[in-house]
């Protein structure tokens, strides 16, 4: 279960991506903008600014992820980003953080890429932070307790950009592929333990019981406090990885 609470409140530090990413899109008109994985519909409307009067369709997987958009004005609608597939006038389609979280997502962006019309861009961006230590730490704890949890993201959930760029071009696209590490200075108790909460450790949270949760979130957090060290103003860096695509069918 997603929570939208949980993952807005570092949605200054979250949106950031999106608007890095759209600002290099090149399609200068659009008939329909698709937002793939729309969340609370905040970067919805990052789209409907740039490209007014144009269709909209906004998906989500998570129900309350959908029910929150609708809130914020969004017509969104629940749809598993594997059952998509490109209207014929979907000039626009931007993908947030949300191919991850799908395995098999190479084999959908070539079946997609191909389906796009002339001139439209598709637009995403994945973490590439999986090997960091925010994320070693979850996976090493589970280890040691014996717990396998479904859904799990590994070092292994994306690839590299140049892999990216390599599926895009083998399809005739032209690509414009790059990444980016930010580093977010945080605030608060624990700021990288409340970070992941609302995104890697979902699985986790939902695998375990209440007080198996407990004990794991406890033991987290220290480790993740030794890995990430607040400065002596309370505040804590936590450098964060960004890979970045954008194909352009010409």
């Amino acid at each position: 279960m997603w929570d939208p609470q949980k993952y807005l409140s570092f949605s200054e530090h979250r949106d950031r991506p999106a608007h890095d990413l759209m600002a290099r899109v090149p399609a200068r008109r659009a008939r329909r903008i698709v937002d793939l994985g729309c969340g609370a519909g905040n970067l919805t409307r990052l789209l409907v600014d740039r490209w007014p009067g144009a269709e909209v369709e906004a998906t989500d997987s998570s129900p309350e992820m959908v029910e929150a958009a609708r809130a914020n004005g969004i017509d969104a609608h629940r749809q598993d980003v594997r059952d998509w597939e490109p209207r014929p006038d979907s000039d626009v389609v931007l993908c947030n953080a949300v191919l991850q979280w799908v395995p098999e997502h190479v084999d959908l962006l070539r079946s997609w890429l191909p389906a796009l019309p002339a001139g439209a861009a598709f637009a995403f961006q994945v973490p590439g932070n999986f090997d960091s230590p925010s994320h070693r730490e979850i996976r090493d704890l589970l280890g040691e307790q014996g717990w396998e949890v479904p859904g799990l993201l590994g070092a292994d959930a994306v690839r590299s950009p140049a892999e990216y760029a390599e599926v895009v071009a083998d399809l005739g696209l032209s690509v414009d592929a790059w990444e980016t590490t930010y580093v977010h200075r945080l605030n608060g108790p624990d700021p990288v333990l409340e970070w992941i909460s609302g995104t890697a450790l979902r699985p986790v949270r939902a695998a375990l019981d209440a007080e198996q949760w407990t004990a794991f979130r406890a033991e987290l957090g220290a480790r993740l406090r030794a890995a990430y060290p607040a400065r002596p103003d309370g505040t804590t860096w936590l450098p964060f990885r960004r890979i970045f695509v954008i194909a352009h069918r010409r």
